[in-house]
């Protein structure tokens, strides 16, 4: 029976990734072991599940049918376990979480030392990326992102806020002036963070009501960590959100501008695929950085 439920996961893990390869690395074992689990789970069902190709896999008829209903019992038997572990209150296993780099090093790393803390059965694979990661692809279980979330295989929960401002160095604003209106960026120097679908427009509210403007640079970047340091090291005006500091604003190395203009602020979610079971270390995770962030000003958005 294990080897069987072994080889169903596998195969389950394969088909989500489309390669052997990837899964033995992500199972820490080797190509010929993954391909030799399939053979098996084929020789069992006594039909073809996937065609192997020099370039490319591809799932037969069957594999998808059976894809679906070996989905489906993997789902049941986990969530048959959990319901063994939330009478026991022991969330377990590995989390695999990804977060924006800044955020994750600002923000969450330092507060994994109290979730360990608190769920000492819980191992955490923590993936810092401002890279959108395909979920189900790489294994993820829960991803924490900033903006909507308009995959419909996604399930999204608000936990948090991203209130952002546009700031500059001192030294920059010295030597080219500071705008007193949002249009006057499109004369700066404006570091653009490519990762964005609008970088170089940037939208603002006001009293006046909602403001646009096309910004441009001699400094791109498709990293926060990169728009965060191109502003403190004086290389142009940028928008970032208020948690990408931790006391540069209040020790002035650097200055919020532009304050009656207002970058819209955006959703800070928890993200993870969008399945009937949900497993427990995955719901110990979001309750765990809701809470903690409901205590910052900078994440929960007050003040």
């Amino acid at each position: 029976m294990n080897d069987l439920i072994t080889a169903m996961r596998t195969y389950v893990r394969v088909v989500e990734a489309g390669s052997f390869t990837a899964v033995a690395a992500e199972l820490c074992t080797t190509q010929p072991t993954i391909s030799r689990q399939v053979a098996s789970l084929e020789q069992h069902l006594g039909t073809r599940l996937i065609t192997r190709t020099t370039r490319a896999l591809a799932v037969t008829e069957d594999g998808r049918v059976f894809y679906e209903h070996a989905l489906r019992s993997l789902e049941t038997l986990a969530e048959a376990e959990a319901a063994v572990g939330r009478r026991k209150g022991r969330p377990s296993g590995t989390l695999r979480l990804t977060v924006p780099v800044v955020f994750g090093r600002l923000h969450v790393v330092p507060r994994l030392a109290l979730f360990a803390e608190r769920y000492p059965d819980i191992r955490v694979d923590l993936i810092m990326n401002d890279a959108f990661s395909d979920l189900v692809e790489e294994a993820i279980d829960l991803a924490i992102r900033v903006g909507e979330i308009t995959d419909p295989g996604l399930v999204a929960k608000r936990i948090g806020i991203t209130r952002r401002v546009t700031v500059a160095a001192p030294a920059y604003l010295a030597k080219c002036g500071e705008p007193t209106c949002p249009g006057d960026l499109a004369a700066h120097d404006c570091i653009v963070y490519t990762r964005l679908v609008a970088g170089h427009r940037w939208s603002f509210t006001s009293p006046d009501g909602p403001v646009s403007v096309d910004v441009a640079g001699r400094f791109r970047v498709n990293n926060s960590e990169g728009v965060r340091e191109g502003v403190i090291a004086g290389l142009g005006i940028g928008v970032v959100p208020i948690w990408a500091f931790r006391d540069e604003i209040e020790t002035g190395r650097v200055k919020i501008i532009l304050p009656a203009h207002r970058p819209m602020p955006l959703p800070m979610q928890a993200v993870y695929p969008s399945r009937r079971f949900v497993p427990l270390k995955v719901r110990a995770a979001i309750d765990y950085l809701r809470r903690e962030f409901l205590q910052d000003a900078r994440i929960s958005g007050a003040g």
